[in-house]
């Protein structure tokens, strides 16, 4: 049986998927590991989930190994990123934006623990997008996926406010129903 530990990275290197050896502080790494960093929070954020964004979750979470497998070996056609997944993230980005009243001005994150958790999820997905401009620009990158990342921030902040509208929906039935009942009682 191979061991976890390889004992390698010990001197500050590690491998890309090509077996080529690298410093752990290589703009390849980082990106990756900020990505990695981005996909733990989504399943983070899959815990408090239906089973629909569940699944949607993980197919995003699928879509960022395929992004960091091709971050850690570029020329490999195998991970090549498809476009329809961005496609997919804009038609459900204007498919939440039209499900309700969302507001334009400033958010105060933190509306709900679901939507808390989205909004950390999106900002190391932006920081991964930075990173990844910097891989592109030293290293190349597949346009397809970096437009995802731009794209997916997008999906996750709009799913944030939409996770708090829904909360927020959820207090004011509830305070209604017990205004009712109060007052049901009370005759």
């Amino acid at each position: 049986m191979m061991k976890l530990y390889t004992k390698h990275g010990d001197r500050g290197t590690t491998s890309l998927l090509n077996g080529i050896r690298v410093s752990k502080f290589d703009d390849r790494i980082e990106c990756i590991g900020t990505i990695d960093e981005a996909n733990s929070y989504i399943g983070l954020a899959k815990t408090l989930s239906d089973l629909k964004l569940k699944e949607e979750l993980s197919q995003i979470q699928k879509n960022l190994m395929v992004i960091m497998s091709g971050i850690a070996d570029t020329r490999n056609p195998d991970y090549r990123f498809d476009s329809q997944y961005t496609k997919d993230l804009e038609r459900a980005i204007d498919e939440i934006e039209s499900s309700f009243p969302r507001t334009k001005d400033f958010v105060l994150y933190g509306g709900c623990e679901l939507s808390a958790r989205l909004d950390v999820a999106r900002s190391i997905i932006r920081r991964a997008e930075r990173r990844f401009h910097k891989v592109e620009r030293y290293y190349g990158a597949d346009a397809n996926a970096v437009q995802y990342l731009n794209r997916l921030s997008d999906y996750l902040y709009i799913l944030a406010r939409y996770e708090d509208f829904k909360a927020e929906h959820k207090k004011e039935t509830k305070i209604q129903d017990a205004v009712v009942k109060n007052i049901l009682n009370q005759l």
